[in-house]
């Protein structure tokens, strides 16, 4: 068991070393670029996409998705996720 340990304790060591960050930031990370991923889908946007683009993307969807045009509350929670995201993403990357 405590050879189990020494070895875990090593390798969180060794990402740490050799990558700058810890194991669990690498994960969250991962976590949050599927998410943007899915995101740019949605709005069907690029990754280097301006703020004007992702916002004119999200206008066009929630026009199609309104619940006034057949769409559904859901979708369009959806779509305000999705831009809210992505320009959370281009307001991090600003502030340095």
């Amino acid at each position: 068991m405590g050879r189990i340990l020494l070895l875990a304790a090593l390798a969180v060591l060794a990402c740490r070393i050799f990558t700058g960050k810890w194991p669990w930031q690498l994960w969250r990370e991962s976590e949050r670029a599927q998410k943007e991923a899915q995101a740019r889908a949605l709005l069907g946007v690029e990754r280097t996409a301006s703020r004007e683009a992702i916002i004119d993307a999200h206008r066009r969807l929630i026009a199609r998705v309104h619940p006034d045009r057949g769409g559904t509350n859901e979708q369009v929670h959806a779509a305000n996720a999705a831009r809210d995201l992505l320009l959370d993403r281009i307001d991090r990357q600003l502030r340095g």
